[in-house]
């Protein structure tokens, strides 16, 4: 009698065991839902781009047909709205489509999971400019290092020896497969002024040059902007490294950087004084070099004058 009753309590245990299975089973997938995208609010500080390009156009279209294929991942806010993690781009094809919902997975997040899981999942893009790397670098390595207790860091440097601070970035490097220095570089392009970064971004500016102005204050990188566009050239490594012991010294200035960027570079060629073609086909090549402004002013000089007698026959 009591071997029958010890069966049945094992039985319902297993019962009991099992259902909770069931529910759980059940629980996720209710926490894929379509919401309202109204609802979808974005997420603060998201250092991605949403371009509207063609791969755009086509992920339009394929919506269009098909639907959202793989759910956007979102997390509940306090005030009830949801906040996007993943499928930035997959929203904003949503919108372009003439969609009110968004297909999307809803998880129970923290601020720093939220951090982490958003970066994670855009750093799986085949393009990543400069400057997402950057600012992703820096809010996943600050989340990690909120999660282990650990203090933050604003001066981030390649040399960093801080023992706590070295151990988040040692994990993120071997999360993200780059070397630790190297995602510290990174992380100093977020000091750069925008219109310098997205020279990076563009191309226009190499990546260690980068590195090394991102030391220079807000001040000094808008007067290095200045010289750029009135040489018409951008800073070598070697001029950025120059610039930054200058500022370390305490003497860099606007001359100063006028002066470094006048610098003649290795292998550089002679850059014409006029880039306008229609102004450099008419100044004869017998003009000695460094002359052809002046005889660009004469020649405006003598047109001038016979503008000047042509109206005063005409009276």
């Amino acid at each position: 009698m009591a071997r029958s009753k010890e069966s049945k309590i094992e039985l319902t245990a297993y019962d009991d065991l099992f259902e909770t299975d069931q529910s759980r089973e059940e629980a996720a997938l209710s926490k894929i839902r379509d919401i309202s995208i109204a609802e979808v609010d974005e997420f603060p500080d998201h250092p991605f781009k949403v371009l509207m390009d063609g791969d755009m156009e086509q992920l339009v279209d394929s919506i269009k047909r098909n639907g959202i294929m793989t759910p956007a991942t979102v997390r509940q806010k306090e005030d009830g709205r949801y906040e996007l993690i993943s499928g930035h781009r997959r929203k904003k094809a949503c919108e372009l489509a003439g969609l009110e919902t968004l297909k999307c997975e809803v998880k129970e997040l923290t601020r720093d999971e939220a951090v982490i899981v958003m970066v994670e999942s855009n750093l799986q893009r085949s393009t990543i400019l400069p400057s997402e790397k950057a600012f992703a670098y820096k809010m996943r390595l600050e989340a990690m290092k909120r999660q282990a207790g650990r203090p933050t860091q604003d001066n981030y440097s390649p040399v960093g020896n801080n023992s706590e601070f070295a151990t988040s970035s040692d994990e993120l490097a071997e999360k993200v497969g780059e070397s630790k220095n190297q995602i510290f570089r990174y992380i100093r392009l977020t000091e750069l002024v925008p219109e310098i970064l997205q020279m990076v971004d563009e191309r226009q500016i190499a990546f260690r040059p980068a590195v090394e102005i991102s030391y220079l204050s807000e001040e000094q990188q808008y007067s290095l902007l200045e010289a750029m566009e009135y040489n018409d050239a951008t800073p070598s490594l070697a001029q950025a490294i120059k610039m930054k012991q200058f500022n370390n010294d305490g003497k860099l200035s606007a001359e100063v950087i006028q002066s470094i960027m006048q610098e003649e570079k290795p292998n550089q060629k002679e850059k014409p004084v006029f880039r306008d073609e229609r102004i450099t086909k008419l100044i004869p090549k017998s003009i000695p070099k460094g002359q052809e402004s002046d005889f660009v002013v004469k020649a405006l000089e003598f047109y001038n004058r016979h503008l000047q007698r042509s109206k005063a026959q005409e009276r």
